[in-house]
């Protein structure tokens, strides 16, 4: 039985079932020389792609959605497209608490004061929230959030 260049999966015929590439009928056997696996299925497996997509919020939901083997991949997109969503939800609130806290720094001290005890912590329950999402991509479950889960699911 023949395998796949490009998966590595055994095929039978002249095409690979699983992944659609031309396998040749004299293919090597498994063995030592042949077990390194080729640099086009080489990559990310896809809960390691989907927890990276929450590293860097926004900025790592792009480029999973630029990446090609991933791009394709709905799980990866639902992640990517859930991680910039939350991180443009983030950046908005921390923002308008900032303004906030600006303005109540103008009134009282101890009315900035308490704003800014607030905005530290939401800031520690998004951090938490970062942490909980990587964790949970990671382990191949999909969480959908509230507002953003849905938008991300039409998305992917």
């Amino acid at each position: 039985m023949a395998l796949c260049p490009s998966c590595g999966s055994q095929a039978e015929g002249r095409f690979c079932a699983k992944c659609g590439a031309s396998v040749q009928a004299d293919s090597v056997p498994p063995g030592p020389a042949s077990s390194a696996p080729s640099t086009a299925s080489a990559g990310l497996d896809t809960n390691v792609a989907a927890a990276l997509c929450y590293l860097l919020g926004f900025i790592t939901g792009i480029i999973f959605l630029v990446i090609e083997p991933y791009n394709r991949n709905k799980a990866v997109r639902f992640h990517a497209f859930q991680s910039i969503f939350v991180s443009i939800g983030v950046f908005v609130i921390s923002v308008a608490i900032g303004i906030l806290a600006m303005m109540f720094y103008a009134i009282s001290f101890w009315l900035g004061s308490l704003v800014g005890m607030l905005q530290l912590a939401l800031g520690f329950g998004f951090f938490i929230l970062w942490l909980y999402m990587m964790w949970k991509a990671y382990q191949n479950e999909r969480v959908v959030l509230p507002v953003v889960g849905p938008l991300a699911e039409k998305q992917a």
